[in-house]
């Protein structure tokens, strides 16, 4: 288990040479964002199993990993890269498949089956009910514009609105602690919208 920095440190540098600097939302610090937001809400709901929160950081350093090869299906090219490269870090099959799970269930709408899963979408999306959602919004803005997911302002506010009308938190923290702020961004958005 003592294998999580050399591997952190591995990651890391795969992804700042390899993400394409188009990607102004699904870039570095989004990824080590993730990975905080993990630890912080999985301390938050109590998961004190060692190997649960080892397997919840390294999935969190490769959820967004396959947006180095592809930009539609990055989540199935991030379980493959780690099914690749973790065996080489001492992981066994049972782990890596768990690994994979936490990546999958981060495809949105989002699919978790099992606590630790909710943990990591919750963690992959805190910034919604969060203080800085304008800022990180405005760079998801920008790669959708790039990527041709949406063509102005207009589209984007719609798009933004109809996410925030399916989207919910998993986790009784982030209900409780990023739900309240959420909402208010949503208002702001409907409002935007008159």
């Amino acid at each position: 288990m003592d294998k999580l920095p050399l591997l952190q440190d591995h990651i890391i540098a795969k992804l700042e040479k390899g993400l394409s600097r188009e990607l102004t939302y699904h870039c570095l610090e989004h990824t080590l964002d993730v990975l905080k937001q993990s630890e912080n809400i999985a301390h938050a709901e109590n998961i004190k199993d060692e190997e649960k929160l080892y397997l919840l950081k390294v999935a969190a350093l490769y959820h967004d990993s396959g947006f180095l090869f592809v930009y539609r299906g990055h989540e199935e090219a991030g379980c493959k890269l780690a099914a690749e490269e973790l065996p080489l870090y001492g992981f066994e099959k049972k782990q890596i498949d768990t690994i994979c799970g936490l990546i999958m269930a981060t495809k949105i709408p989002q699919s978790p089956k099992n606590h630790l899963e909710q943990v990591i979408c919750d963690a992959d999306l805190d910034y919604l009910g969060r203080n800085d959602y304008l800022v990180i919004s405005n760079h998801l803005y920008h790669e959708f514009l790039l990527e041709g997911f949406v063509k102005n302002d207009k589209d984007w506010l719609e798009m933004q609105i109809s996410f925030f009308k399916i989207h919910h938190y998993f986790t009784a923290w982030s209900v409780k602690h990023r739900g309240p702020v959420k909402q208010q961004h949503f208002e702001k958005l409907l409002e935007a919208r008159k």
